[in-house]
């Protein structure tokens, strides 16, 4: 049977087919107009909501016919493309958190922007919090960027699930614009060396962490002498 774009197989129901989507919502922030959307469809498709773990909104028990039809309502696009792509970018308050060292929702919501439905070697999670409480799980993240009164640090590499791995640090004291193109070297690298199916932290096990960090390095001087040139 063909896959449901976009809907995940919740169960089989005296032989019905229940589906749940997960639309985008950026950073976890949903306008009032959107929760009002929800509320509709949810009662127009007689479906569930359920606040998911990773900062996004899931309309759970919606019939196959009624999938595209719940997304068109809505006027979302699905926050997962594909299973071999960055996942979500999960953010902290930022700046509205007492405890924020950095501006981590500006630069939470620009790589949001940047690597929403990137193509991936395996499901790719990407978490930034503004400093070293780590919340939203950031150290079980595939990237991750914390911060402290010197800047920000990348970790990359973290893993929940069967097998849990926490991360590595790969740099630190960067700046905003630093911490992206770090970001963007460990996604570039990553996705030039893994196979299909490989698992960020079974990347750098497999190479060796200090492989790893010469190698991204090496791939975040050249963006920033190029980024330096524009």
């Amino acid at each position: 049977m063909p896959q449901v774009a976009y809907g995940n197989l919740q169960k089989i129901k005296n032989g019905k087919r229940l589906y749940s989507i997960t639309p985008r919502i950026p950073g976890g922030f949903v306008s009032a107009t959107n929760l009002e959307k929800f509320a509709e469809v949810s009662r127009k498709y007689k479906c569930s909501i359920k606040l998911t773990s990773g900062q996004r909104i899931m309309l759970i028990g919606l019939k196959e016919d009624d999938v595209a039809k719940a997304y068109e309502d809505l006027g979302l696009e699905p926050a997962v493309k594909s299973q071999y792509s960055v996942k979500n970018v999960e953010i902290c308050p930022g700046e509205i958190c007492k405890r924020s060292r950095q501006n981590s929702l500006a630069l939470g919501l620009r790589l949001e922007r940047r690597f929403y439905g990137a193509p991936a070697p395996n499901r790719t999670k990407i978490g930034v919090v503004g400093c070293l409480n780590a919340c939203t799980s950031v150290h079980a993240k595939d990237i991750g960027v914390l911060a402290n009164e010197e800047g920000f640090i990348v970790i990359a590499g973290g893993s929940a699930g069967y097998h849990p791995r926490l991360s590595d640090r790969i740099a630190e004291n960067l700046t905003a614009d630093e911490a992206y193109m770090m970001v963007e070297a460990v996604y570039d690298y990553y996705c030039e060396i893994a196979p299909m199916g490989e698992k960020l932290g079974n990347t750098i096990d497999r190479i060796g962490l200090d492989k790893f960090i010469e190698d991204v390095k090496q791939i975040y001087e050249k963006k920033k002498i190029g980024g330096q040139n524009e």
